[in-house]
């Protein structure tokens, strides 16, 4: 069994410095991406399952597919995480299936798209880890709101994200109010806000500081050095990949992602997990419509999503290599939930748990 817990996996990169890609899967196509791209660099990986793609494809299909990859790549340990779970029973489900991980995004009312009060931030992540702990699996709270720093809006993506506009106080996690967040909720890993958003449109030019505010990654994590940061809606949204999706009859604007310069700062600075969604997409994209226009006669469905596989796969390959997983794999042992729990339970979690 190659199921490995997000905290497990975390504190291993942190012991050794690296950060991972979390990509989101609809299907078997994208699964398969993730696992022949882990298996090619020796990558642990996170897959990560939004309520839409539970929706869309079936909690059963998910469950087992992923499943079926674990099968096949056997030397890979693969973190299963709910992604922007809405609800306590959202995350509960997604344990009940075997997930090892669920993110709690209470800064959304459990309609996914208001922000919440604080106080009920910590009361619906303490309920839900709780639950998860119990059972040694993961939980990822957030802090914060998802959004562009120079308009205040942020993009919904799989039913989830905030409506209307938003000010700074709510787009930039409040490096004080992380500390409480983290010291009364007990995650093990805190997604921030700075600046970030879902979707291909995350910035109107280049991002600097104005717009991207890694300063806020640097100051919790001079205050918090052991916790796992999560960066979301970072994308990088390559140029390259613009330009294929365009070439073969898209109408993508010009548009800037997060750099992966950036990144690679923030991996520096306590960021470990990564989550990547339009990238893949686009990659995928691009590849279905270049075939559909260079071989108009073409109709048979695998004739387009092999060759977007094989582009998924290259994206994948690269950021495992860029953000520093490449070479790992081998060197983890994943533990048992009923280690984990047990290690929660007697408090060992307090510190992290080598997993060399």
């Amino acid at each position: 069994m190659t199921r490995i817990t997000l905290r497990q996996l975390l504190d291993h990169a942190a012991e050794h410095g690296y950060g991972l890609p979390a990509f989101n899967v609809n299907n078997m196509e994208q699964i398969l991406a993730i696992m022949r791209a882990a298996e090619a660099v020796d990558s642990p990986a996170i897959i990560q399952v939004s309520r839409g793609a539970r929706t869309y494809a079936g909690d059963a299909m998910v469950t087992k597919m992923i499943e079926a990859a674990e099968s096949m790549f056997p030397g890979i340990p693969v973190c299963v995480h709910q992604d922007h779970g809405n609800s306590f029973d959202t995350c509960r489900g997604a344990i009940d299936q075997g997930y090892t991980s669920v993110m709690m995004d209470g800064s959304l009312e459990e309609d996914a798209s208001t922000p919440t009060s604080y106080e009920d931030n910590v009361s619906v992540t303490n309920r839900v880890r709780e639950y998860a702990h119990a059972v040694g699996a993961s939980v990822e709270g957030e802090l914060g709101v998802l959004g562009r720093l120079d308009t205040g809006t942020g993009e919904q993506e799989d039913g989830h994200g905030a409506t209307g506009t938003l000010g700074h106080d709510q787009l930039l996690t409040d490096p004080d109010q992380a500390v409480d967040f983290v010291a009364r909720t007990q995650v093990d890993a805190l997604a921030i806000a700075m600046g970030t958003s879902h979707g291909a449109y995350k910035f109107s030019r280049q991002p600097d500081s104005d717009v991207l505010a890694m300063s806020v990654v640097k100051e919790i994590h001079r205050r918090l050095p052991d916790l796992h940061l999560v960066m979301h809606g970072s994308s990088s949204v390559p140029q390259d990949l613009q330009e294929i999706f365009n070439e073969f009859g898209g109408e993508m604007p010009q548009t800037w992602g997060v750099p992966i310069e950036e990144i690679q700062e923030g991996i520096r600075h306590g960021v470990r997990k990564v989550n990547i969604d339009t990238d893949c997409r686009l990659a995928m994209a691009g590849a279905m419509r270049k075939v559909a226009m260079t071989k108009p006669s073409e109709f048979d469905p695998r004739k387009f999503l092999a060759p977007a596989m094989d582009a998924m796969t290259d994206l994948c390959r690269l950021r495992f290599e860029q953000f520093g997983s490449a070479g790992h794999a081998h060197q983890i042992v994943p533990a048992s939930l009923e280690s984990m729990a047990g290690w929660y339970a007697d408090g060992t979690l307090n510190q992290r748990v080598s997993t060399s």
